[in-house]
């Protein structure tokens, strides 16, 4: 079976961690099975191989799992890295970016997506913070290059790729009509890619013994 020689991908289509890992995965020419995974209704597999039972886990042939995105990019882009993502000497840079990006700006596009859940601030409040806090910095680094290190696609633009395209999709009108020239051009040159094309396919929710057998992500 092919689970059994493979490395397989617990995966959610959406999920903005489980993108910038198949990214990666894809980009190596990596194969892995691929798993997606309903989150409202998780299979026992993967609850099994992780504790955390969120998305994306990697589960590698040897019985290693991996659980956090950064890790299965890396361990992809390890492999090879064909676009030369990964580079040592970017490390520092890239793990600030990303901090800033999983940490705050992730709380704060929560918010900005579901301020109805959250009384005494609006979504226009979350926005703003939002766009002070990473948006504007971005647009001032893009004017500088092409990509936020260098100018060619890196790490770290590939792991806030999924970020700001929520951003981007929360409200798309005022987006387009935002001072964000280059970050909207940044946007659009890494999602019109056939390479992020590829990896936003739809597939069915992953059942054990499903006839079809598991797809592969190559």
């Amino acid at each position: 079976m092919q689970s059994a020689t493979k490395p397989i991908l617990y995966s959610f289509r959406r999920c903005p961690y489980a993108i910038r890992a198949r990214l990666a995965i894809k980009v190596s020419g990596t194969a892995v099975v691929l798993r997606e995974v309903v989150l409202r209704d998780k299979p026992a597999a993967l609850i099994a191989a992780s504790r955390k039972a969120t998305v994306p886990v990697l589960q590698l042939p040897d019985g290693t799992v991996l659980e956090e995105s950064l890790d299965i990019m890396r361990w992809a882009l390890n492999i090879h890295d064909p676009q030369g993502w990964l580079r040592v000497e970017e490390a520092d840079e890239v793990q600030a970016w990303v901090k800033l990006n999983d940490g705050p700006f992730k709380a704060l596009l929560d918010g900005y997506k579901y301020a109805s859940r959250h009384a005494g601030r609006s979504a226009h409040d979350y926005r703003d913070e939002a766009m002070a806090l990473m948006l504007k910095p971005m647009n001032t680094r893009l004017a500088e290059r092409r990509f936020l290190l260098r100018d060619s696609s890196s790490l770290a633009d590939i792991a806030l790729l999924p970020f700001v395209r929520q951003f981007a999709a929360c409200d798309k009108a005022w987006f387009e009509s935002a001072r964000l020239t280059r970050v909207q051009g940044w946007l659009t040159q890494l999602t019109t890619t056939p390479l992020f094309e590829s990896v936003m396919s739809k597939f069915s929710p992953w059942r054990p013994g499903d006839a079809a057998g598991d797809p592969m992500l190559t």
